[in-house]
């Protein structure tokens, strides 16, 4: 991707920072008292404000250091979702078994890693494009296979990609770790040794790239 800088936010700051997905659904109400609702986005896109996660002088330098380097909103980087980070929707280490990622059809050696929330026609499916490499497990019908052997995992997509092709109709699934790519959502920051030490931390916003 353009203008990604594949380093992380600090993990200490992220741990602490407050955030979430976001959503734009567009609301229209009617003469009847009844509505209609549309969503305007097809897929969410998580913001967070790190300030909460500043907790010394130390923190504030490493963010500016960043900052700097990632000319303010120019350039992209990982963040650690302190929340949701993990295939396992309870947060626990993953597992090959954790997500689906389809079905092999004899020929296909590329799957995209994805992440399910919910159930039913209504679920929805996340594509992630910055797992952490070795934290990857991938299934073949539950037969768990080896990394770096019998699949890898493509840095720049962040796919599973098969040495040799999954049988038809057998069940892919895979368990891992994983980043959000986001940028500064500002081109300022307004920093202040007085405001720190009377514990008035500036705003530090982060918005997800999409990819």
């Amino acid at each position: 991707m353009d203008a990604f800088l594949n380093e992380s936010f600090p993990g200490s700051i992220a741990f602490g920072a407050l955030g979430g997905p976001e959503r734009r659904t567009e609301i229209v109400p009617l003469a009847t008292g009844y509505e209609t609702r549309n969503a305007r986005w097809a897929d969410s896109r998580r913001r967070y404000d790190a300030a909460t996660g500043v907790r010394s002088l130390e923190d504030l330098r490493a963010v500016l250091a960043l900052f700097e380097k990632a000319r303010g909103r120019l350039y992209g980087f990982r963040l650690r979702d302190p929340f949701d980070h993990s295939s396992s929707m309870a947060g626990s280490p993953p597992l090959a078994l954790d997500q689906s990622l389809g079905s092999g059809d004899g020929s296909t050696l590329r799957f995209p890693l994805t992440k399910t929330y919910g159930t039913g026609d209504l679920a929805y499916h996340r594509d992630i494009r910055l797992p952490v490499a070795s934290s990857v497990r991938v299934a073949i019908d539950g037969a768990e296979q080896t990394l770096g052997v019998q699949f890898q995992v493509d840095d720049t997509s962040g796919d599973i990609v098969f040495s040799a092709a999954p049988p038809g109709g057998s069940g892919i699934t895979a368990g891992f770790l994983f980043d959000v790519p986001v940028r500064f959502d500002t081109d300022r920051l307004d920093l202040s040794l007085t405001h720190f030490e009377a514990g008035d931390i500036p705003s530090i916003p982060l918005v997800e790239i999409r990819f």
